[in-house]
């Protein structure tokens, strides 16, 4: 990669922190795909300043072949798209040779979700694995409450959770704030974390450590818990509470949140607000989570989804739908 690519790179990059106020996570996700992309150009003698349609649309054809998948493609033509509309508004080239690349089209999945026994096994395994089981009950009680991304979790400043509150603030991506209701039992679970937490640190600060300014802190960098280390966290309390690890990730945690919420009846609007979601459409696929449950329900317990003998009733009609149906 040409050093005069790089500094296209770092200068995008600053802009879209500095204008858009992009999460730092997304940032080197941008930066990733760019340099790669740089790099590939260069081994086909030419750069961003020269590169035409044909070397973008090539430049997927090579993802393609290496295997990547459709979303992680995707997600490259997307960082190429935004990297040249800002080459193009800042005078950089005269023409954007990604404007009229369309990408590979997505596979339509739902989110992973859990059900309302598997968060409680969850929620039990933290009350008892290890040995920071009040931190832990924390941790999960707030994640489920409040349907949080795991890197606001993490980040939380201990002064959002003083005086037992009620609600709280949450910072989330593009530094823009929503206001989350807390449940009871998320409620108590800080009110038994925030003195051993305050106690520990107090500790620490008489032996000549800094004070954390995090509600769950740590010695690391950070000065919080790292979304990796709760990453594997969540893995441990779902082997010992019997729920396949495979099926837990702390995003499914808040896809759960969504979906029993909107299985109780609370509106899309409301959840979209909780979520942070910049547009309802991203929330509107809990409907189809809920309606994929309500279907397997349906097939699992109706006494007509299967005969005496196994076969189910659209088989008994002959693969016809009643006349009621139609």
């Amino acid at each position: 990669m040409t050093r005069h690519m790089d500094q296209w790179i770092s200068a995008f990059l600053e802009a879209q922190a500095a204008e858009l106020g992009a999460a730092n996570n997304t940032l080197l996700a941008y930066g990733r795909d760019l340099k790669d992309f740089a790099e590939w150009l260069t081994r086909k003698d030419t750069d961003f300043d020269t590169a035409t349609q044909e070397h973008v649309e090539q430049y997927l054809i090579h993802c393609d072949d290496q295997g990547l998948a459709k979303s992680t493609r995707a997600r490259r033509l997307s960082s190429i798209k935004q990297l040249y509309r800002f080459a193009f508004e800042e005078g950089w080239r005269e023409t954007n040779p990604a404007i009229q690349v369309t990408g590979p089209g997505l596979d339509k999945r739902l989110p992973k979700s859990l059900s309302v026994e598997e968060v409680d096994q969850l929620l039990d395994a933290a009350r008892t694995t290890g040995r920071d089981t009040v931190r832990n009950t924390c941790l999960m009680e707030l994640l489920y409450a409040t349907g949080m991304r795991v890197t606001e979790l993490v980040g939380l400043p201990v002064t959002s959770a003083r005086g037992d509150p009620r609600v709280l603030l949450i910072l989330g991506k593009g530094g823009k704030e929503r206001i989350v209701p807390l449940s009871q039992p998320a409620r108590d679970a800080l009110a038994q974390w925030l003195p051993m937490r305050d106690a520990a640190q107090d500790a620490a600060k008489a032996k000549g450590a800094q004070v954390s300014r995090f509600l769950f802190p740590s010695r690391g960098v950070d000065g919080h818990l790292t979304r990796h280390r709760f990453y594997f966290l969540i893995k441990e309390l779902a082997v010992s509470g019997g729920v396949s690890p495979a099926k837990v990730t702390p995003h499914t945690l808040r896809h759960a949140f969504a979906t029993h919420l909107l299985a109780g009846g609370a509106d899309l609007r409301s959840i979209q607000a909780m979520l942070g979601h910049a547009d309802v459409a991203t929330t509107e696929i809990y409907t189809h989570v809920l309606d994929a449950r309500l279907s397997e329900l349906v097939l699992e317990h109706h006494p007509l989804a299967t005969g005496a003998n196994g076969m189910s009733a659209t088989r008994k009609l002959g693969g016809k739908t009643s006349a009621d149906d139609q």
